[in-house]
């Protein structure tokens, strides 16, 4: 059932910003990083990052970075509208529309945004196809000279919706991975064929760290350098995504250290 009263649009969203707070904070997490420093709220933290991940495991990044200067992308449609609201009530920016697609007026906020903070979204979302990476990441990347961080999330044999993005609700007292790569520089001015060549890749990326994840999430253990994480807004990410970022890695680069 759609919901259309702006009152009750409001309830259910107050309603679901506590239940994520109170149902995430059960989740134990730990976070494998191909640099730390790519994190919004570690010390040595600069410049603005376009953080990706799979639509079925916006949970997580919603409970762990609040408050840390991203702005997030979410469509239009009617079923974006409480995700919104979430999202906004957890400590996120928000964009609605399309990065590609007859999204002109989003493109120029998030390149205004970009000029001082973070910005992340879901790049099979808002419909699908589940796992399958559109190319509006790669292309406000290309365009807005920020680079990617690919951010591979798991749980340990979580319940999933019958949507069509198979949504993963991790179990209370369950455990959260997260491996993440390396700030991903990519070139700009690229052509129709470079923007597919770039998609596909970083569609392979975050498919193999996403399964990374949910492989750790079930054996369990601990993994060289990995950490504990949680929520820690982060009072310098402004300041810092202004900053001038260190050059990102190739894709190439990435895929050569972790070997795929």
């Amino acid at each position: 059932m759609r919901l259309q009263s702006p009152l009750a649009i409001g309830c259910v969203s107050l309603l679901s910003t506590a239940v994520v707070r109170q149902w995430m904070a059960t989740v134990r997490c730990r976070a494998e990083y191909g640099d730390p420093t790519i994190d919004p709220v570690h010390p040595d933290y600069q410049g603005a990052k376009i953080y990706v991940f799979w639509h079925e495991n916006i949970l997580l990044p919603l409970w762990l970075r609040g408050h840390c200067n991203i702005s997030m992308l979410l469509s239009r449609h009617f079923d974006a509208d409480i995700l919104a609201r979430v999202a906004g009530m957890m400590g996120f920016g928000v964009v609605r529309g399309s990065s590609f697609h007859g999204g002109s007026a989003a493109v120029r906020e998030l390149a205004e945004r970009g000029k001082t903070g973070n910005l992340t979204m879901t790049p099979d979302g808002p419909r699908g196809p589940r796992r399958k990476l559109a190319v509006g990441c790669v292309f406000l990347a290309s365009s807005l000279g920020i680079p990617l961080v690919a951010m591979g999330l798991g749980y340990d044999r979580p319940w999933r919706l019958g949507t069509w993005d198979r949504f993963a609700v991790p179990r209370p007292g369950s455990r959260g991975r997260a491996v993440v790569s390396r700030a991903i520089q990519i070139p700009p001015n690229l052509d129709r064929d470079g923007l597919e060549w770039h998609r596909a890749r970083v569609e392979q990326l975050l498919n193999a760290l996403s399964d990374d994840a949910e492989s750790w999430a079930v054996a369990g253990g601990r993994r060289p350098g990995d950490r504990v994480v949680g929520p820690e807004p982060s009072r310098t990410a402004a300041r810092r995504a202004a900053l001038s970022a260190p050059p990102g890695v190739t894709l190439e680069g990435e895929f050569d250290r972790l070997g795929i």
